[in-house]
This record gives C-alpha cells, structure tokens and sequence, in this order.
C-alpha cells in the first residue's frame, strides 16, 4: 500500500506542476504572438530575442529559429525561394517538436499511475484475503467477526489503489487536451508566420 500511497503524492505533485508549466506556455505564446501582430519590424523583433536566445520558449522560440533560418538561407541563396521557405518551414517544425517534448515531460507518468494503480490495490486485496482464510485454519469456529477485520483491512487496497488511480487518469485526459490546445496553437503560429515568409521571399525575386 505504501508504494500507492506515493504514486498518489505524486501524481499530484506532476499534476499541479505541469498545469502550471501549460498555463504558462499558452500564458507566453499568446502575450508573444500579440507582439508579433502589433506590426512591429520582424528584424527588430528578432534582434530584441538574440538577447535572450538561451531563455526563449514556445512562439518565442519558434519564431527566433525560423526567421533566423530565413535570413541565413536568403543571404545564401536569394534566387531560390521555395527553398528558403522549405528550410524555414523545417526549422520551425525541429522547435515545435523540442517544445512539445518539454512540455509532455512526466504526463505519461500520471497513465502509468492510473494504468497500473487498480492492480496493485487488487493484488494487495487479495493478497490479505488470501492470509485472512489461512488465519481461520487456527481457529476452531470460523465467525464474521474473525475475518471481517482481515477483509475490511485488505479492500482498503482496492480502495487506496483507485483514489490513486482517478485522478491520475482524471488528470492526464485533461493535461493532454490542454497540451493538444497549446500545439495546435504553435502549429497555426507556424502556418501564418509561413506566409508573411512566403510573401517576403517571392517579393524579392
């Protein structure tokens, strides 16, 4: 029971922590992408994160890495533009996959908690009514009040298994909705950034 006992402190603990990291990144894309919409000069942009590149997450740093990958691949090859907006595209398509990676981090712990936590509460279930019966062959008379104590004590694994359980299943359905959200969000921010390249590329050839 014990090792339930702390799949449950954690569970909690990834469940609070990684509802705040999301309500973060969704918290800074948007606030970031307002920005970037407000028709501020992209270079200018650009060069107000080059300060702070190493801190730089979600659009922030989607951003920093695709127009950065813009301007290298211009310089180099200015007459091949779907070139350019393919190795933009690409390069923003590495960062949202790094992000996600952060972002997803320790989700998966709270489906193996709420996978594998009924089991064990089970196995201890019947586990003490295994040694509740085998505790009767030493007593003459077997009565309720001889073995309901050794029951009642062996389903409170069942039961500490699923207050375990629910909310790690509870919670996981709901961070991986949140983090779809947040995803999707960077996907769209990619689409539309890749238009503004799109039309600055083609109107320079």
């Amino acid at each position: 029971m014990l090792i339930l006992v702390v799949f449950s402190i954690l569970s909690w603990a990834v469940i609070i922590q990684r509802s705040k990291v999301l309500a973060k990144a969704r918290k800074d894309s948007l606030t970031f992408e307002d920005r970037f919409w407000s028709g501020e000069d992209l270079n200018r942009l650009h060069q107000g994160l080059e300060n702070r590149r190493d801190a730089l997450t979600g659009s922030e740093q989607i951003f920093y890495v695709g127009f950065k990958e813009f301007n290298r691949l211009q310089q180099a090859n200015p007459d091949a533009p779907e070139s350019i907006i393919q190795g933009s595209t690409r390069a923003m398509n590495l960062a949202l996959n790094r992000e996600m990676e952060s972002l997803e981090n320790y989700i998966p712990f709270l489906g193996t908690v709420g996978s594998i936590s009924p089991y064990i509460g089970l196995f201890g279930t019947v586990w003490g009514i295994m040694h509740s019966f085998m505790g009767l062959s030493a007593v003459k008379q077997a009565t309720l009040q001889s073995v309901a104590p050794g029951i009642a004590e062996a389903l409170i694994a069942t039961a500490i298994g699923l207050f375990a359980a629910i909310p790690a299943v509870m919670a996981y359905n709901r961070l991986n909705l949140r983090l779809g959200k947040v995803e999707q969000g960077y996907v769209n921010f990619i689409d539309e950034f890749t238009t503004l390249l799109h039309r600055q590329a083609f109107s320079k050839r």
